[in-house]
């Protein structure tokens, strides 16, 4: 694992101009381009909204730079030490435009970026948060390891996205233990509501996804359900990691940890979640 650290640089040369955030972005070109073709608007409306937020959040910032480096040694070795992972990967700290707060790449094994100024600085939702994103690749290594096809994953899929945000979802409370339900979805302390509406509704919820995958494209899905810019239908977004996290435990007590972990290696997996998704029991 290597850690790009790129906020000392913003942190250290930071001035409150469209021309630094462009001569900021030109010494990292491969992490921006990623960011900016997937993640957030390369625009000066967006730039200027950004330098306009800096000043509020740039202490914020520096501490979440200070703390998530050990906690980023110390998920990689907690997930070493319950699944015997390493990861070959290239893990980035950026400042972003306040769009994504973190993200892996569209890779096999992928790259993780964290975007700090959208992390809070609480040294157990940055545990969360980076716990989820390795679970990322947590979940593709051990794939690779059963031997799945990756030409046969369906990655544009909706279903898939339940089983890969379920699966994260559960690794980060394998390796962060004993935290709020909550912290598990909203990575701080503002998700009670949330949880609160997403378990006292959960039939409702699932049926309406199953309803929404009949009926809409794949790209509105997406936005509907796992999007921050989501949550039309009840007033709550990103309902979608919630779905997936039921998903993926039932997953588990069927299967068992590890063939849940791989079950979409197998040809029937996509039959399956479509099975789960219009079945009344949770």
């Amino acid at each position: 694992m290597k850690i790009i650290d790129t906020v000392s640089y913003f942190i250290r040369n930071y001035e409150p101009t469209i021309s630094f955030l462009r001569t900021y972005y030109s010494q990292y070109p491969d992490i921006f381009k990623e960011y900016f073709s997937y993640h957030c608007k390369d625009t000066e409306e967006r730039h200027n909204q950004s330098l306009r937020k800096y000043q509020e959040y740039f202490q914020t910032i520096k501490q979440v730079h200070k703390n998530i480096v050990p906690i980023i040694k110390e998920i990689n070795e907690e997930y070493y030490k319950l699944y015997q992972i390493s990861f070959p990967i290239e893990v980035s700290l950026i400042v972003g435009g306040f769009g994504s707060n973190a993200y892996t790449y569209r890779q096999v094994i992928p790259n993780i970026t964290f975007s700090l100024e959208k992390l809070s600085p609480e040294p157990d939702h940055l545990r969360v948060i980076v716990a989820h994103e390795f679970g990322h690749a947590a979940h593709n290594i051990l794939s690779d390891r059963a031997g799945i096809d990756w030409t046969q994953v369906q990655w544009n899929s909706p279903l898939t996205w339940l089983n890969q945000e379920g699966a994260a979802t559960h690794f980060s409370r394998r390796t962060v233990a004993n935290l709020h339900p909550s912290i598990y979805f909203s990575y701080d302390d503002d998700g009670y509501e949330w949880l609160t509406f997403s378990e006292s509704n959960k039939k409702e919820i699932k049926r309406a996804f199953a309803e929404d995958y009949l009926n809409l494209t794949a790209e509105l899905l997406f936005r509907e359900w796992f999007s921050i810019n989501g949550g039309g239908k009840f007033g709550y977004s990103r309902l979608g990691y919630f779905i997936g996290d039921m998903f993926f435990q039932n997953q588990i007590r069927k299967l068992g940890e590890i063939n849940a972990v791989t079950a979409w290696k197998d040809k029937e997996f996509e039959s399956n979640v479509k099975l789960w998704l219009v079945q009344d029991s949770i």
